[in-house]
C-alpha cells in the first residue's frame, strides 16, 4: 500500500483501520453542511420582511446577500489551508461555533449594518466550516463502497438542501417571524459542534504543518471577492457599468498573480496539482457550469410561482419537493449504486443531461402553464440528473489528493460552487430582464386595458425566465461534455488514475482505499 493510502486509511493512526464512529461522525457532518445549504436561500425568502423592519433601502438590501457571497466566497481557499494547518476537526468546531454567533446577531438585527456585519460573520465562519466538512469525510472513509454511500448523502444535501431552505424559510416568515430564519441555524450548530467533538476522530499524519502562504492568502481572497462582487454588482448596474468592469479586470490581474506566485513559492495555499489533474479539473469545472444553471433556475421559479402563479411562500416551497425527491433519490439511489460500478464520467455526463432534458420541460412555461404537466417532470428529471451528477463529483473533488491537500481540494469544490452561483445569478438575470424588457416594448402597443397591460407584464416576465433557461440548457450540455471529455478516472477494482496524489501527469495504479469513485 502506498504512503498516500496508509495516510488516509487509518482513522487513528492504524493503517488500513477504519474510525468505528465514522457514521456517526456523518451525521453531524451532514447537518452543518444543510445548515450552511439552507442559509443560502432561507434568507432570500425573509429578506423582504427584514427590508421593511430594518428599513433597509432597495438600494443596499442586495447586501444582505452579497456581504455572506463575498466573505464566503472570497475567504474559501484560506479556510481549506486552515483546515489542513489547524486540524479539520478543530476547524469544522470553530466554524460551527462562529456561524452560531453570527446567525445570534443576524437574528437579533436592529438596523441595517448590524445586518450586514452579521451576513459577512456568516461568510467568514461559512468559509471555514464548508472545507473543514467536506474533507473529513474525504479523510475518514476509504473504502470505495462506503465512501459511495457516504458521499451519497453529502451530495444529496449539497443539491437539495437549497430547495429545503425554500420550504423552512416559508414556513418561518410566515408563521414566525423572518429573525428566525437565522435563529433557526443556533440548534443546528449546537448539535454539529457538540456531536462533532465528542465522535471525530481525525487520521493522524494528515495534516499539513507548512507556514502559512500570506501573499497567496492576499491575492486570492482579493481576486475572489472582485469576482463574485464584480457579477453580483453586474446584476443590478449592467455589465457596461466602469465600476463592474474595473472588478473583472483587477480579479484577472489578481488571480493571474496568484497562479504565477503559487507556481513559485515552496508550501503554496493551493498546490496546482490539486487543479491540474485532469479529473479534478474537469470536476470543478463542470460542478461550477451546473451551479450557474441551478442558481439562476431557483430563482426564476421561485418568481415565477409567487407572482405569476400566485403561491404564498409555503406553497411555494412544497412546489420544489419533486426537485429535492429527484435529488435524494438520484445521489443515494442510483449514484450510490453506481459509483463502484461504472466510471464517474458515466454517471456526471448523463447525469447532467437528464439535468438539462428536465430544464428543456420548464422552456415551456407559460401564464396559465399546468404544475403536473411542466413544472413537476421537469423539476423532478432535473432533481434525478443533478442528485446522479453530483455524487460523483463530490466524492472525485478529493479524490488521489495527498491527505494534507484534502482541505484546500475541498475549498476548491466549494469555492466552484460559490463563484458558479455568484455568475448563474447575474448572468442568467441579465438574460431574463433584457428578454422581458424586449417583449413589452413589443407587445405592450397592442394592450388596450390595464388588464391586458398587466397580462402582457406577466407574458413579459414569463418570456424573460424561459429564455434564460434555455441558457441554462445549454450550459448543462456544456458541463456533460466536459464531464465526459475530462474524467477518464475508471471505477475501482483495476482503476488507472491521471497523476491521481502525484501531480507529475504520470499514470498511477491506486489501491482500492484511496480511489472514491
Amino acid at each position: 500500500m502506498s504512503e498516500t493510502a496508509v495516510k488516509a486509511s487509518g482513522a487513528s493512526g492504524a493503517p488500513g483501520v477504519p474510525d468505528a464512529g465514522r457514521w456517526k461522525a456523518l451525521v453531524f457532518i451532514a447537518l452543518a453542511q444543510l445548515m450552511v445549504v439552507l442559509d443560502a436561500t432561507i434568507v432570500n425568502i425573509a429578506l423582504p420582511s427584514a427590508q421593511q423592519d430594518l428599513g433597509i433601502s432597495d438600494g443596499n438590501r442586495q447586501w444582505v446577500v452579497t456581504a455572506y457571497a463575498l466573505a464566503f466566497g472570497g475567504l474559501l481557499l484560506f479556510g481549506g489551508r486552515i483546515a489542513d494547518l489547524w486540524g479539520r476537526k478543530r476547524t469544522f468546531v470553530v466554524g460551527l461555533a462562529g456561524f452560531a454567533v453570527a446567525s445570534a446577531l443576524g437574528g437579533a438585527a436592529t438596523n441595517e449594518a448590524m445586518m450586514f456585519g452579521s451576513r459577512a460573520l456568516q461568510g467568514v465562519f461559512g468559509a471555514l466550516l464548508a472545507p473543514a466538512a467536506l474533507s473529513l469525510l474525504a479523510v475518514m472513509f476509504t473504502d470505495a463502497k462506503e465512501r459511495a454511500k457516504a458521499f451519497g448523502i453529502y451530495g444529496a444535501i449539497a443539491g437539495g438542501g437549497g430547495a429545503v431552505g425554500l420550504i423552512l424559510g416559508g414556513f418561518l416568515t410566515e408563521y414566525l417571524n423572518w429573525r428566525w430564519t437565522f435563529f433557526v441555524n443556533i440548534p443546528f450548530a449546537v448539535v454539529a459542534a457538540a456531536g462533532a467533538y465528542f465522535v471525530i476522530r481525525e487520521p493522524q499524519g494528515s495534516r499539513n504543518r507548512s507556514p502559512l502562504d500570506i501573499p497567496g492568502v492576499i491575492l486570492s481572497t482579493l481576486g475572489l471577492v472582485a469576482l463574485v462582487y464584480g457579477f453580483t454588482r453586474a446584476e443590478s448596474e449592467g455589465w457596461s457599468d466602469a465600476v463592474t468592469v474595473g472588478m473583472f479586470v483587477g480579479s484577472a490581474v489578481l488571480l493571474l498573480a496568484f497562479v504565477i506566485v503559487e507556481s513559485k513559492v515552496k508550501a503554496p495555499l493551493l498546490p496546482l496539482r490539486v487543479i491540474t489533474e485532469r479529473n479534478r479539473g474537469g470536476i470543478y469545472l463542470s460542478l461550477g457550469l451546473a451551479i450557474i444553471a441551478m442558481f439562476g433556475l431557483f430563482l426564476f421559479l421561485t418568481y415565477y410561482l409567487q407572482i405569476v402563479k400566485g403561491y404564498t411562500p409555503v406553497k411555494t416551497g412544497f412546489a420544489f419537493l419533486p426537485m429535492i425527491a429527484g435529488m435524494i433519490t438520484g445521489s443515494t439511489q442510483i449514484g450510490t449504486r453506481l459509483m463502484t460500478r461504472v466510471a464517474p464520467r458515466l454517471l456526471m455526463g448523463p447525469g447532467f443531461l437528464v439535468a438539462a432534458l428536465g430544464m428543456l420541460f420548464l422552456t415551456q412555461l407559460e401564464v396559465d402553464t399546468s404544475y403536473a404537466a411542466v413544472l413537476l417532470p421537469g423539476m423532478l428529471l432535473l432533481g434525478l440528473g443533478m442528485g446522479t451528477a453530483f455524487m460523483p463529483a463530490m466524492s472525485m473533488a478529493t479524490m488521489g489528493v495527498e491527505p494534507r491537500d484534502s482541505g484546500v481540494a475541498s475549498a476548491m469544490v466549494n469555492t466552484s460552487q460559490q463563484v458558479g452561483g455568484a455568475i448563474g445569478t447575474a448572468l442568467l438575470n441579465t438574460i431574463a430582464a433584457s428578454a422581458t424588457t424586449s417583449y413589452i416594448a413589443d407587445h405592450m402597443g397592442g394592450a388596450a386595458s390595464r388588464s391586458q397591460q398587466q397580462l402582457v407584464q406577466l407574458e413579459g416576465q414569463v418570456q424573460g425566465y424561459t429564455s434564460a433557461i434555455w441558457f441554462a440548457v445549454g450550459i448543462l450540455v456544456v458541463a456533460a461534455a466536459i464531464a465526459l471529455t475530462f474524467i477518464n478516472a475508471g471505477r475501482p477494482g483495476g482503476t488507472t488514475v491521471t497523476g491521481a496524489g502525484s501531480g507529475d501527469g504520470a499514470e498511477a495504479e491506486l489501491p482500492v482505499p484511496v480511489v472514491a469513485h
